[in-house]
């Protein structure tokens, strides 16, 4: 199959047009209408130095379906003592900031690049990109942040700065979405940790099933 080109036009081609290896278009651009129409779609963007932005619809999505988020006794024993503090949307630019800089086992280098960063500084000032901060005594555990369209929520990144800040970021997630009604974490590739957490892997057909069931009108 052949790799769409994108202008600025605002479009997408079926997901399910996609390369084996998950790759379905590579240019655009990412301002907030684009990217909000992408992860409608079941797509997300890697931006990929020096070359264009890379759109992607992998034939396996890892999900969360969040009552099925696995904690396990370590975790338990650590969320029981309530010796940190948790937050939300205080220190958005901060994680973000973290999830690009932390290094991580095996993986050279950042997706997470200046582009990206200010696309999603957008979106959190439009209200679709949110974060959670972990930290005790004053000082970084860990934290994530996402986008979240109706129903779903659509994790980017995460990082650790102290054993477990990661895990804590995203229980803390998982409670708070249950609330919300929300029915889906996408986590987009799958990997051993996610998979130790209760994440899951979904054939894209599936997926993209799921995420029109949770669909709901675009406003944050």
């Amino acid at each position: 199959m052949a790799i769409f080109l994108l202008d600025s036009e605002l479009y997408f081609p079926d997901p399910e047009l996609s390369e084996p290896n998950g790759l379905l278009a590579l240019g655009g651009d990412l301002r907030p209408e684009r990217l909000l129409l992408a992860y409608k779609m079941g797509i997300f963007p890697w931006y990929n130095e020096p070359n264009k932005i890379l759109w992607w619809s992998p034939l396996e999505r890892c999900v969360f379906f969040p009552s099925h988020f696995h904690e396990s006794r370590s975790l338990k024993k650590i969320l029981k003592k309530k010796n940190f503090q948790v937050t939300y949307n205080q220190n958005y630019s901060d994680v973000v900031r973290f999830c690009a800089e932390i290094k991580r086992k095996d993986q050279e280098g950042t997706w997470i690049l200046p582009e990206m960063i200010a696309a999603y500084e957008q979106l959190f000032i439009l209200g679709y990109a949110h974060s959670v901060e972990v930290k005790k005594d004053g000082k970084w555990w860990g934290g994530l942040y996402g986008v979240q369209i109706g129903g779903v929520f659509f994790a980017e990144s995460m990082f650790s700065a102290q054993k477990n800040g990661s895990k804590i970021a995203l229980s803390f997630l998982v409670k708070k979405v249950i609330k919300e009604g929300v029915g889906l974490i996408d986590c987009q590739l799958s990997n051993p940790h996610l998979l130790s957490l209760g994440a899951e892997e979904v054939a894209r057909k599936r997926y993209l099933s799921l995420l029109q069931a949770a669909g709901k009108p675009l406003n944050p």
